[in-house]
């Protein structure tokens, strides 16, 4: 009796600890998941969580970020489904920045609130930071809320100034030649433009972040020239895209800047590789510069020109190569012709890789100066906007010059795996049901029959 008393007592004991050890892990764990958050997304485009391009922009933000959405809890756009898909929505954001708050108001009980706050349609979201709003209408992808927090981010309001009536890539043009989808791009991201008539104003405007020069197809008039001189002895940043080695009458635009853009084009024999012309030259490095600072996306660059600069102790630039293209390629001494095959002159081509865009900086007064110019044009164009990194390294650029420098990020990209919209129709209806219900209630059931088939199988055998 007494060694089944003492074996009965030990078990006991046993047991107790066991259960001492269990809470005392189950607290240990529950604590640990307070204090740290992993998330693993399984989807195709990590549609679960943000975006390089989306933290980089968090990470710069250090006011709080206030997410007001007005939505009725009967509203049309999905009731009670519809704030839970902005709760998870805003929570992606959350992750990353502690102090992004959302609330929410129903314009049905606190009319003033929406009336005050300018609110127009139910389901409508404010977005507040530092001070500045921004409306936006759902539904909202990743894409959108982040071109917002861009916007309310950026510190520089001056429009973007840019050159017209001399036959430049027009930055609001819809022609395969123009920029009309980058200057899209760059209004989502809160550029304003402005284009001022050189022939008429007394000079280039002060007030402006930049100017943008490009590629005129005709000369520049010599009074316009030595305006855009004159704005850049007087510390005025410049974008300048050249397609080829003639300046179009800003000859001493160039001097002054020490420019010099090869006749020939840059030839890539890799490119082949990615199913296009030697003429397209693909970017393989990339300087040390922040307008490229960990950027290491594809770019390509059909028909780009070599640009070098020299900074002179006279006007004080320091300058920077930014693109290095066809290391398995050369620069042909000359212009080829459209028809003409790619063939190497040793005596006269020169070896790559080849740069094809310099930055120039230089302190002026209490103020920096910047400068970029590129080789090419094209790049930016309707035709090539969309293809590898060529946007963001725009942008980048861009922000560069505009001392946004914080906001030079890897944009975020549109999802992959697109939502698959089930048309409001009888027919529709009558799939959205099957499907719903296939997937909570006859998919379910029909495993369960299967499973207690088998069970019930292998027990008569």
């Amino acid at each position: 009796m007494n060694i089944n008393r003492k074996l009965r007592f030990q078990l006991l004991v046993q047991n107790g600890f066991f259960v001492v050890l269990f809470l005392l892990l189950v607290i240990l764990l529950g604590y640990l998941a307070s204090q740290y958050r992993i998330a693993k997304d399984i989807t195709q485009a990590n549609r679960n969580i943000l975006t390089q391009g989306s933290v980089n922009v968090l990470k710069q933000m250090s006011a709080p970020v206030n997410i007001t959405v007005f939505a009725t809890k009967d509203d049309a756009s999905g009731g009670d489904n519809f704030r839970k898909g902005m709760i998870d929505f805003v929570a992606r954001y959350q992750r990353e920045k502690k102090n992004v708050n959302l609330t929410f108001v129903n314009p049905s009980i606190e009319p003033k609130l929406a009336q005050d706050a300018g609110v127009k349609e139910d389901g409508e979201v404010i977005v507040e930071y530092n001070k500045r709003i921004e409306h936006i209408i759902p539904p909202i992808a990743e894409q959108e809320m982040t071109n917002l927090l861009v916007r309310l981010s950026r510190t520089n309001q001056q429009a973007v100034m840019y050159l017209d009536g001399h036959g430049e890539r027009n930055l609001l043009g819809v022609k395969n030649f123009d920029l009309g989808e980058f200057g899209k791009q760059l209004e989502k991201k809160g550029f304003k433009f402005a284009n001022p008539d050189l022939t008429i104003a007394q000079n280039v405007p002060s007030n402006g972040a930049m100017l943008v020069i490009a590629s005129p197809q005709v000369d520049v008039s010599e009074v316009e020239a030595k305006k855009i001189k004159a704005y850049l002895e007087a510390g005025g940043n410049l974008f300048w895209l050249l397609d080829d080695d003639n300046y179009r009458g800003m000859k001493e635009v160039a001097d002054y800047l020490g420019l010099h853009v090869s006749p020939g084009i840059a030839l890539d024999m890799a490119s082949a590789q990615y199913g296009a012309d030697a003429r397209v030259a693909f970017a393989s490095l990339y300087g040390e510069h922040a307008i490229t600072t960990n950027f290491m996306l594809r770019t390509l660059f059909p028909e780009a020109h070599e640009v070098t600069a020299k900074g002179t102790d006279e006007n004080g630039w320091k300058v920077s190569n930014l693109i290095e293209v066809a290391p398995n390629g050369w620069l042909a001494s000359e212009k080829l012709a459209k028809d003409a095959k790619p063939t190497f002159n040793e005596k006269k081509d020169k070896r790559g890789p080849i740069n094809i865009g310099v930055a120039l900086e230089r302190t002026y007064g209490k103020k920096g100066q910047r400068v970029v110019v590129m080789g090419n044009g094209n790049f930016l164009s309707n035709t090539f906007i969309t293809n590898g990194g060529n946007l963001d390294l725009g942008v980048n650029m861009v922000n560069w010059l505009a001392g946004d420098d914080k906001l030079i990020t890897i944009q975020p990209m549109p999802l992959k795996d697109i939502n698959v919209n089930i048309p409001d129709t009888e027919s529709g209806r009558i799939v959205a049901w099957t499907v719903f219900h296939g997937f909570q209630y006859f998919i379910p059931f029909g495993m369960m029959i299967a499973g207690f088939y088998f069970w019930w199988k292998r027990r008569k055998a």
